[in-house]
């Protein structure tokens, strides 16, 4: 065995020298041993046959935190419009928007007025409007979105994390899943960690700007290479040795993996080698108004690269107050860039195996909050897909008259979830992980899979 064993110590100044996020990854892996008493195979990541064949190879979350008013922008209720001003079932004052909607497409979807380039892609979605959620809490609400669980008293694996550990991952030179401009808020690093389940399938974070948190420059991989090499030969040595911990080997990979994201993923996130056209057709612009199309550019690359699971988050539809003018200025900053990407990636072929998710934790009421708002809504609110395994210009589900409640094709988050997994060619009841003397899995003991949306 080597004369240099290793050590928290070592693994923390490995971590220093330069070797990723995924490095540090590993050390969380290596640490969480003792509670989670399983092992990881050589390399956790190397891509895993699906239960079944699989519809979409990756997905693309497109996630409007602080629930977007439906109301007003993809939800159009005549009955609505003709009952504005009167007392709602539920109290309340019913209240129509003041923007104006048009039918679009072959499937006369209606937009209103504020999203005039989704619209254009109205014949490629596959709307789900019978969604519902457990918790008016976005805190609750949006961990629930992104773990299967509003329950505060166990984090469990965001649902990126579940594919990565279900499928591994195509490209062995990038993280398998990417978050682009997490929000700090309403559960943070929550949303996409890997709670129990070993900490190489986490989430990658990086900013619109391409900046990964301990990647450094490829500048020094000479130097690098040779401390990676005798940290891996102590590495090597300890897994070889009696009582080494299992995931000694998955943090073997995870280095690795670091190592190499040095000469890939800056190249990769450098969106000024796109095409002057392409840049101008996202809205690419320096700054923070050019954030979002930052953000969508990325996702393609990413998504093109072979990433598993790429997530875009952009705050500030929490609309209790100032909520015609606040969506505005939100509407303006996604519609351009949401369309150019469903564009770019239909235009590319890569429709074919990638699917688009778009929404928010839960929607709005029809009626309304104060002078200029709306309160939440969890009973019954729209999402919708587009691209691989679903099908095109299709409808599941609706809302009341007035847009209150789900009244078919209902959905829960666990619905959603199962849904999803099923696309990617994984049985949501089979996909489990062993912590603290039960089986858990995304969707709990709930979800049941919609196949009448499969293409």
């Amino acid at each position: 065995m080597s004369p240099f064993p290793l050590s928290r110590r070592s693994l923390l100044r490995s971590s220093s020298a330069g070797f990723g996020h995924l490095a540090l990854s590993g050390l969380l892996g290596l640490n969480q041993a003792s509670a989670i008493g399983g092992g990881d195979s050589i390399n956790p990541l190397l891509p895993k046959q699906p239960h079944f064949s699989a519809k979409a190879k990756k997905i693309i979350f497109v996630f409007m935190e602080g629930a977007m008013s439906q109301m007003d922008t993809m939800e159009y209720k005549p009955e609505l419009v003709k009952q504005d001003g009167k007392s709602g079932v539920g109290g309340g004052t019913l209240t129509a928007s003041k923007f104006k909607f048009s039918q679009y497409g072959e499937t006369g979807s209606w937009f209103s007025e504020l999203l005039p380039n989704i619209a254009k892609h109205a014949d490629k979605m596959c709307w789900l409007r019978g969604l519902h959620t457990d918790t008016p809490a976005h805190p609750q609400a949006v961990v629930q979105l992104h773990t299967g669980s509003a329950k505060a008293a166990l984090t469990r694996p965001s649902m990126g994390a579940w594919l990565l550990y279900g499928l591994g991952t195509e490209n062995q030179d990038l993280p398998g899943y990417i978050t682009i401009n997490p929000s700090p808020n309403f559960g943070g690093a929550v949303n996409y960690g890997s709670a129990f389940l070993p900490a190489h399938f986490q989430g990658s974070r990086i900013s619109d700007e391409g900046y990964v948190p301990n990647l450094k420059a490829a500048s020094a991989s000479a130097l690098q290479r040779r401390q990676l090499d005798l940290i891996q030969s102590m590495n090597r040595d300890l897994a070889a040795s009696p009582g080494a911990p299992d995931p000694v080997e998955g943090v073997i990979s995870s280095y690795e993996l670091g190592f190499r994201m040095q000469d890939k993923v800056p190249e990769l996130l450098d969106i000024s080698k796109e095409p002057q056209h392409v840049r101008d057709a996202y809205g690419v612009k320096d700054g923070a108004a050019g954030s979002f199309a930052r953000q969508c550019l990325m996702a393609r690359r990413l998504s093109e690269a072979g990433v598993r699971f790429v997530e875009i988050c952009h705050p500030g539809w929490d609309h209790h107050n100032n909520l015609h003018k606040g969506l505005i200025e939100r509407t303006a900053a996604v519609d351009q860039s949401t369309a150019a990407l469903l564009a770019d990636l239909d235009q590319r072929g890569l429709l074919r195996d990638t699917l688009v998710l778009f929404g928010s934790e839960f929607g709005r009421l029809p009626t309304c909050q104060g002078q200029d708002g709306r309160d939440h809504n969890i009973t019954g609110y729209p999402m919708f897909m587009v691209g691989a395994g679903v099908k095109a210009g299709f409808t599941y589900g609706a809302t009341d008259e007035f847009g209150t409640k789900a009244v078919s094709g209902q959905m829960h988050t666990n619905d959603l979830h199962a849904t999803l997994l099923a696309l990617m060619g994984i049985d949501h009841e089979r996909l489990t992980y062993r912590y603290s003397g039960r089986d858990f899995r995304l969707t709990d003991v709930a979800g049941s899979v919609v196949s009448e949306i499969f293409a």
